[in-house]
């Protein structure tokens, strides 16, 4: 449904350290740069994040996520752990969620900027 994704953020120094990180655990990478923005994807950009002067405030009870797919549960794992260690908060430790399916393995975090990203692999029945 949708071609690309864009974001604002306070800093893309910032940004770019967390993005790259947890984004290269799925197989994304950054695969454009220029003017303030960076662009992610695998084949080519479908999330794109930009040093903006008024970022969306954060609004954890706002309902608002974006979901990356994920290759395994080892990606997911990887997921998680390479965005707490690069300036991401918890919310959600990576494992099935049965609310969604039996099948449904998926991992929460937060990102410097207060969005909220899942990473999710839908595992073989």
């Amino acid at each position: 449904m949708f071609d690309h994704i864009s974001i604002g953020v306070k800093s893309l120094d910032r940004s770019r350290q967390f993005y790259d990180a947890a984004l290269a655990a799925l197989g994304y990478e950054r695969l454009s740069n220029f003017d303030g923005t960076m662009g992610y994807g695998a084949e080519r950009p479908g999330f794109w994040v930009s040093e903006v002067e008024r970022p969306v405030p954060a609004d954890r009870g706002s309902g608002l996520h974006f979901c990356f797919v994920a290759t395994s549960e080892e990606a997911v794992n990887a997921f998680y752990a390479a965005a707490l260690a690069n300036g991401g908060e918890d919310n959600g430790a990576p494992g099935i969620r049965l609310d969604y399916s039996q099948f449904y393995y998926a991992a929460f975090v937060i990102d410097p900027d207060g969005y909220r990203l899942e990473a999710f692999f839908n595992k073989p029945e």
